[in-house]
């Protein structure tokens, strides 16, 4: 009796810790493939280390600066997210429209606008789903890839005009402290050409009359939406070097975890620890010889085609801080890591999070999907590149 009370024991120990196993692996599997970018650069960043032995020079790799205002913002934004602050005024935007054609630029426009201040991944992150709401309850989720495409082209092309609208903006804006005016001046010609080109797009969404469904109107909480847009305020003047950003840090955080801790529970910490990892890669790639007269070589000969070619490889945000450690000509490599956003599906971060969306929502059309992206990326890509070394 005993020996089969044992038996059966440990036959439950075994399932027990089975499924355990198994929860795990698939959790471990979930978030690999969620961020991908983040493990390779973790993968390599350790590599690195056994390359150039950890010593005191390690601390001065990491951009703390760089790394607060980013946190600071996606905490803020997190915070008007959860009160559907933007859902809510994007809602009321696209109730006005009356066409596939007017949805269409409504929504690109939207994500576009929002790019420039919530960065080019949180604009996608908020208005990709509503633009499946708006095509799903009118009967047009054919038009779903091309809108989704051009919505993921605004974002990566709409933060390129403001420090804080892009990831990779912020850490060059930072490292070479550029002046504010002189930041917008280099990339006000693309800036404005890709508005041109994302419209001219949108022009070629059929003009079909739909009619949204009407559902019960949502309000803003007005107290928490002018608090938190006060602190994102705050968090724009510590970009734009106003407020120290060891002062801003404590009175955002202790601000967001009074009001809504879920809110710091939602940062996008993986892209936070992708950007730390790539500190320490980059850091440890620059003291090696061989590598710095490599890419030393590369970048003096063309900095903009040099960092357009390495954002379709290794994505604009890597892109940024690796090649900033080989150059001192801030200018093109600015142009080249925002213009190179588009083109392959892992040139920008934010491009997965719309393949992702995507592809969710719609099953058996990857490969379709793949190849229509890639056409309207490498047109834009193509057009802006041939611009910005005509007039550059």
């Amino acid at each position: 009796m005993n020996i089969s009370s044992s038996v059966q024991h440990n036959r439950q120990y075994q399932i027990h810790w089975h499924k355990v196993l198994l929860n795990l692996k698939a959790k471990i599997s979930e978030f690999t493939s969620k961020n991908i970018v983040l493990v390779i650069a973790a993968i390599l960043a350790v590599a690195s280390c056994f390359i150039v032995k950890p010593d005191a020079k390690y601390i001065g790799y990491f951009d703390f600066k760089t790394l607060t205002c980013l946190f600071c913002t996606l905490a803020v934004i997190c915070a008007l997210k959860n009160i559907r602050f933007f859902t809510i005024i994007a809602q009321k935007i696209v109730t006005y429209t009356g066409n596939t054609r007017t949805l269409a630029l409504a929504l690109v426009y939207i994500t576009f606008i929002g790019s420039m201040f919530l960065a080019n991944d949180m604009a996608l992150l908020t208005f990709l789903p509503l633009g499946y709401l708006s095509l799903s309850s009118t009967g047009k989720e054919k038009y779903m890839a091309p809108i989704f495409i051009i919505q993921n082209i605004a974002a990566n092309l709409g933060g390129m005009l403001t420090p804080f609208g892009n990831p990779q903006n912020l850490y060059i804006y930072t490292k070479f402290n550029i002046p504010t005016l002189e930041f917008m001046g280099i990339m006000v010609l693309p800036f404005i050409l890709s508005i041109v080109l994302f419209t001219v797009g949108c022009f070629f969404i059929p003009k079909e009359s739909l009619v949204l469904e009407n559902k019960d109107e949502e309000k803003i909480n007005s107290k928490k939406a002018i608090f938190y847009l006060v602190l994102f305020a705050l968090t724009i003047l510590m970009v734009f070097r106003i407020i120290p950003y060891y002062l801003c840090l404590p009175i955002i955080l202790v601000s967001i975890m009074k009001t809504d801790k879920k809110a710091l529970a939602k940062v996008d910490y993986p892209l936070l620890l992708t950007f730390a990892c790539f500190f320490l890669l980059a850091g440890n790639v620059s003291r090696i010889q061989i590598v710095n007269v490599f890419f030393s070589t590369l970048l003096e000969k063309n900095t903009l085609l040099t960092s357009i070619f390495s954002c379709q490889v290794i994505s604009n945000v890597p892109s940024a801080i690796l090649l900033s450690e080989f150059t001192e000509n801030y200018r093109e490599l600015l142009l080249g890591v925002n213009i190179g956003g588009v083109g392959t599906l892992i040139s920008s971060l934010a491009s997965l999070i719309t393949f992702r969306e995507y592809t969710s929502h719609v099953k058996g059309k990857t490969l379709k999907y793949i190849g229509l992206f890639s056409s309207l990326n490498f047109g834009f890509l193509i057009i802006l590149t041939a611009t910005v070394m005509i007039f550059m």
